[in-house]
């Protein structure tokens, strides 16, 4: 017990050390129904471990509150109605206290569950709990940034803590030799259930990017009229980016002719150097043409991955996220987790600043529709 604990305290820990520089306003707002607000991902993530573990595992456990099932369910169909997605911020009830307050309630059951009644099935929905925080932990950190960055203020989140600043550290490309390589996740490990069964595919020859694509070398395909060559796209790109209009990364700004970016450090100059942040894969593709390259197979990226530094941005790759050979939903809730977004969304790999510590693996897939521009991403190319 003592191990899963300490390691329960840790991460849960974690979720509340990123939301101290928090003001209670923060806690809130929702411009957009893809983004969710602090509060909720503190309450969703408790909800979690109180649905899936102590309604069922713990004798005689007493709900925090009859309604929060129906305010902090996400998506699971299989635990009932839920309140609509966008509706997420017009919460002010119950405040953030009461949030903090169920957590508290929550932690203090579950350290009373592993004391007393912990089990093998028990430790596993644990775990599985645990890594459920941390993709929200990441989550509440690039929701926060898009919230915030729609104040015309350019608010800072911390000064230490940009989430873009990085450089690369690698040049050139590493041939990686075709053949037979085995994809997926096995041992015994933890890894989601989209991971799982490890299958043989076949890779031809290709030369990977040892770095990603900075600001700088973005910079150039706009000046380059990226943005405005249709035979650059593909065609559903190419109508999001004229029923948008868009013209640049989120949270870039043209300001007097010099670009700038809004960072989690507030509003700063373009750093030609740093890693590329914040595109689509609509972006990416188009780049990755206009540089007469092409981005990697998840395949490709999985077997070349060894050689490669990653894990500073989310690294698209050219593959749809379908179901390996013989993936299986699991029975009941637990089974929506993965499999029922298995359509219209791409595959990404690797992981980036806003990662959580000991979260990222060379097997995790990533997904994630082709518009969205919010997640730290960027580019590697493949030639």
């Amino acid at each position: 017990m003592t191990n899963f604990w300490e390691k329960y305290v840790e991460i849960r820990s974690y979720s509340e050390t990123l939301c101290k520089p928090l003001n209670t306003e923060d806690y809130i707002p929702q411009p957009e129904e893809f983004v969710s607000p602090p509060k909720w991902h503190l309450a969703h993530t408790t909800w979690f471990f109180e649905e899936f573990l102590l309604r069922s595992k713990l004798p005689e456990y007493k709900l925090f509150h009859p309604k929060f099932s129906f305010l902090f369910n996400s998506y699971y169909n299989f635990v009932g109605e839920r309140t609509v997605r966008i509706n997420r911020g017009n919460m002010t009830r119950p405040t953030v206290k009461e949030v903090y307050e169920y957590r508290t309630y929550v932690d203090q059951q579950i350290k009373i569950l592993l004391q007393d009644h912990s089990t093998p099935e028990i430790e596993n929905v644990l775990e599985l709990g645990l890594n459920h925080e941390q993709q929200h932990q990441e989550l509440l950190i690039t929701d926060l940034k898009y919230t915030l960055s729609l104040n015309p203020l350019f608010p800072v989140y911390k000064s230490s803590f940009s989430l873009v600043n990085n450089l690369n550290s690698n040049s050139g490309f590493t041939l990686i030799k075709g053949g037979i390589h085995t994809i997926g996740h096995s041992g015994t490990s933890f890894c989601y259930d989209n991971e799982l069964s490890p299958h043989e595919v076949l890779i031809r020859d290709f030369e990977i990017s040892n770095r990603l694509i900075t600001n700088g070398e973005y910079v150039e395909f706009i000046n380059d009229g990226g943005y405005s060559t249709f035979n650059l796209w593909l065609d559903e790109g190419w109508a999001w980016v004229n029923a948008n209009k868009i013209k640049h990364p989120l949270y870039w700004h043209n300001i007097e002719g010099q670009w700038h970016q809004y960072t989690l450090s507030g509003l700063l100059m373009l750093n030609p150097d740093e890693i590329l942040a914040h595109v689509s894969y609509y972006e990416a593709a188009a780049f990755a043409l206009w540089k007469e390259m092409r981005l990697p197979t998840e395949f490709e990226w999985e077997a070349s991955s060894g050689q490669l530094d990653w894990g500073t941005r989310w690294e698209f790759t050219s593959s749809p996220y379908i179901p390996y050979p013989g993936f299986k939903i699991a029975k009941g809730a637990i089974g929506e987790y993965n499999g029922k977004f298995m359509i219209n969304q791409m595959v990404l790999r690797g992981g980036s600043t806003a990662t959580s510590k000991n979260h990222s693996r060379n097997t995790y897939r990533n997904f994630f529709h082709p518009h969205l521009q919010w997640q730290c991403t960027g580019i590697r190319l493949v030639k």
